[in-house]
């Protein structure tokens, strides 16, 4: 009982730390996108292409993979998950062992 609770402490430790980076994330993308842009308006007037919101638009891409990592893909695809994709593959594998077990049985018979 005291691994589960262990494991059950790991696993809510580890999304806390997941969330709090992508906060951090969140934070450090508006904070850098406002700096571009003042960088853009008041220290390099001249160039007249948006190079700014190209930066932007690609840290908000990856902010937005980041951001279905932690609250979807790790969502459903956590211990639990990798538990009964386990279970299921060693099922299938001890089917398999059981046929060729028959089959060689079987093979034996008949000779």
């Amino acid at each position: 009982m005291e691994k589960e609770l262990h494991e059950q402490y790991e696993y809510a430790r580890r999304r806390i730390k997941q969330k709090k980076r992508l906060y951090y994330h969140f934070v450090l993308f508006v904070l850098g996108s406002l700096l571009l842009f003042v960088a853009h308006n008041f220290l390099d007037s001249t160039v007249v292409t948006d190079w700014y919101l190209w930066i932007i638009t690609i840290w908000l891409f990856l902010f937005i993979l980041h951001f279905i990592k932690i609250f979807i893909t790790d969502r459903f695809m956590n211990k639990d998950w990798e538990r009964e994709q386990i279970d299921r593959l060693v099922t299938l594998q001890k089917k398999k062992v059981e046929q060729l077990q028959t089959q060689i049985a079987n093979d034996e018979i008949k000779q």
